[in-house]
């Protein structure tokens, strides 16, 4: 051993990792998957250590022990405070001669564009905005749930679904489709059932998210309610990225918006159909796409613009990744 290589790039969220150990000419070395990233549950030093099993197995692969640089796109690294203190923790590994991090949503958005310009959301379990300009600049928003302004994402999604259909049940709101399809899909038959399952745990907290897609196929079959809001989430995706592009002083220009995460990947037609309607209004310039490929390659991109690696290099790598996507 004792090669080195140019980047070691690590996209890690609430459920997996995925690390790619990169050569200076964008060959892809080596990969590996490990657990999710999750410090803000298990503490810094064991998220690491669950980051540094799978970094170990992919420098085992590649034949390298260490590489120039280190780009880690990470969940949790919500705030520029969290990605220098992570960024220390990685650094402390001795992984590379030099560390990055950024948070998670940097990735979907490096991966959709051929340079680092645009703005990318991902809606996943959370929502989350990041927009960046080729000079540096970027825009973003601390993601951190209600405390910080946010709505959306599959687990809030699943509450306000919840929220409507035990109203409707109980007398207290309208009527909505919601009551019976969210029950239906854990075989019970009523919302009290549900409640009373979800309260003393006959069903895993964690099974929350299985009712986001209950949400959009009764939206899809007419309910009113489940419908408005689906034009909720529509409208917080929007107002994220007019947000983060007017802060980049980009609104009105010909920009990529980059659509990403469980949520949007999904291609649901009423949410895509109502993102692309109100920023024709709010953001002319937007192009919105959804992008599909792994956000590892981001992250890998990211890791090559530090190390100003040539054209073909990206090139290179981003036909590995969106030719196995």
């Amino acid at each position: 051993m004792g090669l080195t290589a140019s980047v070691l790039a690590l996209d890690a969220g609430n459920s997996k990792t995925d690390v790619a150990v990169v050569a200076a000419d964008g060959e892809i070395l080596a990969t590996a998957r490990g657990g999710g990233f999750r410090p803000p549950a298990v503490g810094v030093d064991t998220a690491v250590d669950t980051l540094a099993e799978a970094v170990r197995r992919a420098f085992a692969t590649a034949g390298v022990n260490s590489v120039a640089h280190v780009s880690a796109c990470l969940a949790n690294a919500d705030l520029p405070v969290e990605e220098e203190r992570l960024a220390a923790a990685l650094d402390a590994r001795g992984w590379g001669a030099s560390t990055e991090v950024h948070n998670d949503t940097f990735a979907v958005l490096r991966a959709g564009v051929s340079e680092p310009l645009g703005v990318a959301v991902v809606c996943g379990a959370g929502i989350n905005c990041a927009g960046m300009r080729p000079d540096g600049r970027t825009a973003r928003f601390p993601a951190l749930g209600r405390v910080s302004g946010d709505w959306g994402g599959g687990w809030g999604l699943a509450e306000e679904a919840l929220w409507w259909a035990a109203r409707a049940e109980d007398g207290r709101g309208g009527p909505t489709a919601l009551m019976r399809t969210l029950p239906a899909h854990f075989g019970l038959d009523s919302m009290y059932a549900l409640i009373e399952a979800l309260h003393l745990e006959h069903l895993a907290h964690d099974r929350r998210h299985e009712l986001t897609p209950v949400l959009f196929a009764t939206a899809r079959d007419g309910d009113p309610v489940a419908r408005a809001i689906v034009d909720r989430l529509a409208e917080e995706v929007v107002a994220m990225v007019t947000v983060a592009l007017t802060r980049l002083d980009l609104l009105g220009e010909p920009v990529p918006v980059l659509l990403g995460g469980s949520v949007l990947a999904a291609r649901h037609p009423q949410l895509d159909d109502r993102i692309r309607e109100l920023l024709a209004v709010r953001a002319p310039g937007a192009v919105p796409r959804v992008v599909m490929a792994r956000p590892v390659l981001g992250a890998i991109l990211l890791g090559l613009d530090r190390v100003h690696a040539p054209e073909e290099v990206h090139a290179r790598v981003r036909e590995h990744y969106e030719g196995t996507a």
